[in-house]
């Protein structure tokens, strides 16, 4: 339950337009539903300002599925990550305004009219093949109602690339970089910018890059002062960082 819906359920109380037992009946699940192997958290939009995101690897189609619906139950947006199409198919049957992703593997439910928040945010990608995370990331900004740009294929070695798209980058603000290989995109980034810059390691690389791992020491061992990273492969992540900054900022 969002903090929009609760404020109405409370008004609809006081008006006389929804009766007592009506409203217990709407807040018994605050602020959990147990289902038996997930116990969905409908409090998480309150506490957070976002309601709880489904991991999809690990779950069966069938959890996954049962778990979106009880999200969707509570009338708030609703995002799932690292999603299959199989695991979309399945979701679209009961939620026929529900949309993939394929760039992203994400499934999203729109049922809030998105809201104008002040802030915006541009996704800087080193390679194509970083895409992945980095569109991950564009739809979690989206979902969460962020005003969002993305900037690919601008890794340094062909830095010109960057810096061509200098001023849109420089006007953001938060910007969240994301590479692989070596990972020295968000230091180029965080030495341009005033911003905060949150950095996004990827598994994109050969033998040496040890699966991210390369890139993720990069990160952490930035010269530009301010660069905050986050976990391999992880746009939601970063996406959800910046919403928190920007939200933070404008309350």
């Amino acid at each position: 339950m969002t903090e929009p819906a609760l404020r109405a359920l409370l008004q609809s109380l006081v008006r006389g337009e929804t009766t007592l037992d009506a409203a217990v009946s709407r807040l018994r699940d605050l602020p959990f539903e147990d289902i038996g192997f997930a116990r969905v958290d409908h409090h998480r939009a309150l506490r957070c300002g976002f309601a709880e995101v489904i991991l999809c690897p690990g779950k069966t189609v069938e959890q996954v599925t049962a778990i979106f619906t009880r999200c969707a139950a509570s009338g708030g947006n609703v995002l799932a990550t690292r999603a299959t199409h199989e695991v979309f198919e399945a979701i679209r049957r009961e939620h026929p305004t529900g949309e993939y992703h394929p760039a992203a593997r994400a499934v999203t439910l729109r049922q809030i009219t998105p809201r104008t928040h002040t802030g915006r945010v541009v996704i800087v990608a080193a390679g194509t093949s970083d895409m992945p995370v980095a569109e991950e990331a564009r739809v979690t900004c989206d979902i969460m109602d962020l005003a969002v740009e993305s900037v690919y294929d601008v890794g340094v070695a062909g830095l010109h690339r960057l810096l061509a798209s200098r001023e849109s980058i420089a006007s953001a603000d938060v910007v969240i970089a994301v590479a692989g290989m070596e990972g020295a995109l968000p230091s180029v980034v965080g030495g341009l910018v005033s911003c905060p810059v949150i950095a996004v390691p990827t598994s994109t690389g050969y033998g040496a890059s040890f699966g991210g791992v390369t890139a993720l020491l990069a990160m952490l061992n930035s010269c530009a002062s301010g660069v905050t990273v986050v976990n391999i492969d992880n746009g939601f992540g970063a996406a959800y960082a910046a919403a928190r900054i920007l939200k933070a900022r404008t309350s």
